[in-house]
């Protein structure tokens, strides 16, 4: 059946329609070409704004973010002030930090360089947590799981605030990120490097409490600088630290664990200026630079150590042992060599090994002389 005829004013309705539409059409294809003219535009500039940015500090992550503000100039009389009292000094005056030779005899405070702005210490304690998420035996970051770990930290942290409630304390991921080892290793040097997923690992912990973290180098038969320079990109990042432990530095050739290893004031220099160098390069504020100590060999030629203003040395005690024992080794071999700043460690499991009952309190370390301004527990 044939359909019926379409009225004329049908048709003129039709075309209005279709000219409305194409009328529709052309406008609103002039306002894509402008929407898309003026995001350009705005891209443009917002690209070369962005250029200006740095890369964030998330290892193997590019995003923009705006450049850190300045760092503020050290505050020297500060400074000197809380130098003198961690010394636990005996004298009416705090002797002032200074690069220049000295004509009294006092050991504590040491007269180093001043340090750039920005220094943690002496102003902040640190308490560290220390070991090997691959490890039980190697202290308490293997051998909890990371929750329970870090409410113990923050237990330690605690008591270390309220010990000494002049002096912020500052959490720290201990990680060593270089073990010494039994075997030699396709690489023959007795050492393994830990892989970046388990370094990562210990920078998201430190991020869970507003800490620091300490890369811990254990160099075997190793290049302690090139095993340095192997972390650089963690270096880089101001939140991370540097620890090396001359125990394992096997300088004679024997196989880790053998005999105690040692390093030179030569080692210390070198890598204390490798990480100036970073300090320098990146716009950071400095480093510090942990060397575990519980022998006087374990570190030769102590006076030449050199701390720089990029670059705080820390010298740890690291024995283990009664209460007495401990302060004996503080004192007979820390207190005598002194470098720049000390440290403490203690040991959940060792340091109550018979004839050991307890494990020295935050006010008892507090005592000594110089006060020990790293604290590490393994």
């Amino acid at each position: 059946m044939p359909l019926p005829p379409i009225p004329v004013t049908g048709f003129r309705t039709i075309r209005a329609k279709i000219v409305s539409r194409r009328f529709l059409f052309i406008i609103g294809g002039v306002i894509i070409i402008g929407l898309v003219i003026i995001y350009l535009v705005g891209y443009s500039k917002i690209f070369s704004a962005e250029s200006k940015w740095s890369i964030s500090d998330s290892v193997g992550t590019t995003t923009k973010k705006k450049l850190p503000p300045p760092i503020p100039p050290l505050d020297k009389v500060a400074y000197d002030l809380k130098l003198y009292k961690i010394a636990n000094a005996t004298s009416s005056a705090p002797i002032m930090a200074t690069s220049s030779a000295s004509t009294t005899h006092t050991l504590w405070p040491v007269k180093t360089a001043y340090p750039n702005g920005g220094a943690i210490l002496p102003f902040n304690r640190i308490v560290a947590y220390y070991g090997n998420f691959l490890s039980k035996g190697m202290g308490v970051l293997g051998e909890y799981p990371a929750e329970e770990m870090l409410a113990k930290l923050k237990v330690e942290v605690n008591n270390w605030q309220v010990a000494d409630p002049d002096t912020p304390v500052i959490p720290a991921i201990h990680y060593i990120a270089v073990t010494a080892q039994e075997s030699a290793g396709t690489a023959g040097l007795y050492r393994l490097r830990m892989p970046d997923d388990q370094i990562k690992h210990a920078l998201d912990l430190a991020r869970e409490v507003n800490g620091i973290v300490f890369l811990d180098v254990q160099v075997g038969l190793g290049n302690l600088k090139k095993e340095v320079e192997a972390l650089e990109p963690y270096l880089k990042l101001s939140q991370v630290h540097l620890a090396i432990d001359p125990e394992f530095s096997m300088k004679t050739g024997d196989r880790p664990g053998t005999v105690i290893g040692t390093v030179d004031a030569l080692d210390i220099n070198t890598v204390a200026e490798y990480l100036a160098q970073l300090v320098r390069d990146n716009n950071l504020p400095p480093k510090i630079l942990i060397v575990h100590r519980f022998t006087l060999p374990m570190i030769t030629n102590y006076e030449q150590i050199v701390p720089l203003p990029e670059v705080q040395i820390v010298i740890d005690m690291d024995g283990w042992g009664s209460p007495a024992k401990k302060f004996g080794t503080y004192n007979s071999v820390i207190y005598p060599e002194p470098v720049q700043f000390t440290g403490f460690k203690l040991f959940y499991k060792n340091d109550l090994r018979p004839p050991s009952e307890r494990i020295l309190t935050p006010a008892e370390i507090l005592k000594l002389k110089p006060q020990p301004v790293y604290i590490q527990y393994q």
